[in-house]
């Protein structure tokens, strides 16, 4: 398949296809503040390391912004059913100034039977959710899955709600039906990350971790790192998934197909995928 690369709705490349294979971006800039934010580096800052989430140039004002992806949406629609689509690599899409546009989007993909995977660090959205989400539940439930960053370092993130905050968020988004999962990328200290996930596992569904950028790790200490998890998620029953990230496999020197069976790569399906009912 061609790659596809329009306004909104575009196919990741590199680390960030290993998120997903389609995503849509909005806006650039984010005002959670998080100090080791790659759109804050190198060649990216100038474009997209704002402390204000801006609306895309490409776009005139919200209202074009969605009637774009509208027809982005329809015009890939049977891949976006299959594939899903990802929320968002260049902001949080759940700021209060994010998370109209967001949502109305959402929206859009249920009453198309596309599902949405969402990656945020808030936690105070659910006025915003119950306002602007206008699709019957069941089908919210079915075909939307929320993901929360989880570092476990709250002075890293000043402005974003606490991880403690995220993982009530997540306790209660699961009891209600949903698919959840956690981005724990990236890995500040290994025990944080560890703390992480025992503090999640019993309503977590898939775990996507990951190294940061740029920073040296012990060899020895990622190698314990993944049998910890591996382990812990195995020993305890949990039917979780998790999907290490290839640097941080390679930093190892570990190949993916040596993994146990909960595992999974890039590809990986949480909604195996939908039908429509």
């Amino acid at each position: 398949m061609k790659n596809f690369n329009g306004k909104a709705i575009y196919n990741p490349q590199g680390k960030a296809g290993e998120y997903a294979q389609w995503a849509c971006n909005f806006y650039v800039g984010c005002s959670n503040g998080c100090e080791y934010c790659y759109c804050k580096k190198g060649i990216l800052a100038s474009v997209m390391g704002g402390n204000v989430p801006t609306l895309k140039k490409c776009f005139m004002d919200e209202n074009h912004a969605l009637y774009v992806f509208k027809n982005e949406l329809k015009a890939n629609l049977s891949e976006l059913q299959k594939h899903g689509l990802f929320f968002t690599f260049t902001t949080d899409p759940f700021l209060p100034e994010t998370a109209p546009l967001t949502i109305s989007a959402i929206n859009f993909c249920i009453s198309n039977y596309v599902p949405v995977k969402i990656l945020t660090k808030r936690a105070d959205w659910d006025s915003l959710w119950n306002k602007y989400c206008m699709c019957v539940k069941r089908d919210v439930i079915r075909f939307v899955a929320f993901g929360f960053t989880l570092i476990g370092h709250d002075e890293l993130e000043p402005n974003a709600n606490t991880n403690a905050e995220r993982i009530e968020a997540m306790r209660k988004l699961h009891a209600a039906g949903f698919k959840t999962w956690a981005s724990i990328e990236p890995i500040i200290d290994f025990e944080s990350s560890k703390e992480m996930i025992t503090q999640t596992s019993e309503f977590c569904d898939l775990y996507k971790i990951g190294l940061e950028s740029g920073k040296k790790y012990e060899k020895n200490q990622i190698i314990y790192f993944i049998a910890f998890v591996t382990k812990f998620l195995h020993e305890y029953g949990i039917k979780n998934k998790i999907c290490f990230k290839d640097s941080l496999l390679k930093a190892a020197g570990i190949n993916r197909e040596d993994l146990p069976a909960n595992c999974v790569g890039r590809d990986y399906n949480m909604f195996n995928p939908l039908k429509p009912e």
